[in-house]
């Protein structure tokens, strides 16, 4: 991968390069191993941190140009864009539900179930996840195992600038119905993010089951359990709320995931 990686690091600093066959059929390439989730925009290093492959994300953003417009056809449906979408559902083991799409550079694993909903380019969703009814994995988003994404949640596109990082589920994770991730939010192993949740990477997130409140910024540690809440914050006009996440408990070990997450809502009165 270092003779690819060192072709797409002089595109970026020579778009001139773009006209040559040489550097389209890397940038080409990036995408195909991204597909077949060989490369990913980020991936682990050690407990919760996360190495951003600022090249690949290089490569993603010059595809678009070296593509051309196409039109795409399936049954009565036309679309026309530059990438197509992503095919050989049955041979991946994916299960695709009418109308999801995925969009090709999109790596999909075995045991993924896509309801109607959307994955675009550089997303990673990995085995036994759930992308329910009208779910968006935003570009380059992570997914981890058996993630459950809840009707209407948005994972945000992540793309620019090349250095930040992309929205990260981790495995086990449970996102309610409609909360919105984005600009890079990390959500750690097994939480449980309640409905309508919006967090964003300079989100405050606050820890209120202590004795006194514990702050964090875009990041959900592993197995919380989270509610939207608000703060009051002082402005020139006055005083007012501001939106915030609060974590309110804990999922328990005693029991398997899935009824941990069910007690984990039923005691702290989360809605999903």
């Amino acid at each position: 991968m270092n003779d690819l990686q060192e072709e797409i690091e002089k595109a970026w600093g020579d778009r001139s390069l773009l006209g040559f066959k040489s550097t389209q059929e890397a940038i080409r390439c990036v995408i195909h191993h991204l597909d077949r989730g060989e490369l990913r925009v980020a991936e682990p290093t050690g407990t919760e941190k996360w190495q951003v492959n600022e090249w690949v994300k290089k490569a993603v953003l010059m595809y678009f140009p070296i593509q051309q417009m196409e039109t795409i056809e399936a049954g009565p449906f036309e679309f026309h864009d530059k990438i197509p979408l992503k095919s050989g559902f049955a041979e991946l083991g994916v299960r695709v539900v009418p109308h999801a799409l995925a969009r090709y550079g999109a790596y999909i694993s075995k045991g993924v179930i896509l309801m109607p909903s959307y994955t675009n380019i550089g997303a990673y969703v990995d085995e036994g996840t759930m992308v329910d009814t009208w779910a968006t994995v935003g570009s380059c988003a992570q997914v981890g195992k058996h993630v459950h994404l809840s009707g209407g949640v948005g994972l945000g596109g992540v793309l620019e600038p090349v250095q930040a990082a992309p929205v990260i589920i981790e495995d086990g994770a449970f996102i309610g119905s409609r909360s919105i991730l984005v600009e890079g939010c990390h959500i750690g192993k097994e939480a449980v993010i309640g409905a309508n949740v919006c967090i964003t990477g300079s989100s405050k997130i606050i820890d209120v089951t202590g004795s006194e409140p514990k702050e964090y910024k875009g990041y959900v540690p592993p197995r919380s359990v989270v509610i939207p809440g608000s703060y009051t914050k002082e402005f020139p006009a006055g005083s007012f709320q501001v939106p915030c996440a609060l974590i309110i408990g804990q999922r328990k070990e005693s029991t398997d995931l899935k009824t941990s997450l069910n007690d984990a809502l039923r005691e702290n009165a989360v809605a999903v």
